[in-house]
């Protein structure tokens, strides 16, 4: 099954959020149990103009590593064409195929971003870390960012990229005694095309992408 969150589906387990069978259940004569929340339609907040590249695979030495190792990035530009100056403060999380949420950027050596950064060849790439701060207004004062995770397995299978930071919408929902505030945020879903033995050259198809509250 393809374990991703969808605006109206299933709800991935994280720190701030209950999965789908821990919703409440609807008591005798109380009628429907309360939907969980899904982003507006119409905007109600501001929101950030994000563009992206699809994930990529990549081979680093390390130094001081005896073996190569296999990282997955994102790169991505962001403008802020809102009605002012805003803070950038976004959050990457990859949703792997076993289920498991992975942050980006955690422990990743300089030596990966620099091979990225050169292979990208993008002079003002920043990490997810370097990146945050005030984002100012136009086109011409938009950032070019990555966010870097080290390969979770050599058989990606599905998977989904959680980006949030994006937008100025949120929602409350109560599950018994507990209220959680979710933030819209969007998400990014991959699969993994080839044979499984051979990574390097499997090619990576995007399914869909689309906004939820997370």
């Amino acid at each position: 099954m393809f374990r991703i969150l969808l605006a109206s589906g299933l709800l991935v387990v994280s720190a701030a959020v209950v999965s789908a069978q821990e919703q409440p259940s609807a008591a005798p004569g109380q009628g429907q149990a309360p939907a969980f929340p899904t982003p507006s339609v119409f905007p109600i907040a501001w929101q950030f103009d994000f563009t992206h590249a699809s994930p990529k695979r990549v081979i680093v030495e390390v130094p001081g590593q005896a073996n190569a190792e296999a990282f997955w990035y994102i790169t991505y530009t962001v403008t802020n064409n809102t009605d002012r100056e805003r803070m950038f403060l976004p959050v990457f999380e990859m949703l792997t195929d076993a289920g498991a949420v992975i942050r980006s950027d955690n422990a990743i050596p300089d030596a990966v971003f620099q091979a990225i950064k050169l292979r990208e060849d993008s002079r003002f790439l920043q990490t997810s870390i370097q990146i945050g701060g005030q984002l100012l207004l136009g086109d011409d004062q938009a950032k070019d960012g990555v966010a870097i995770w080290r390969e979770p397995s050599p058989t990606m299978g599905q998977f989904s990229i959680f980006v949030t930071g994006l937008s100025g919408e949120f929602a409350s929902f109560k599950v018994g005694d507990k209220e959680f505030t979710l933030q819209k945020t969007l998400q990014l879903n991959y699969q993994t095309i080839g044979a499984s033995n051979d990574p390097a050259n499997n090619h990576i198809k995007a399914i869909d992408e689309h906004w939820v509250m997370r």
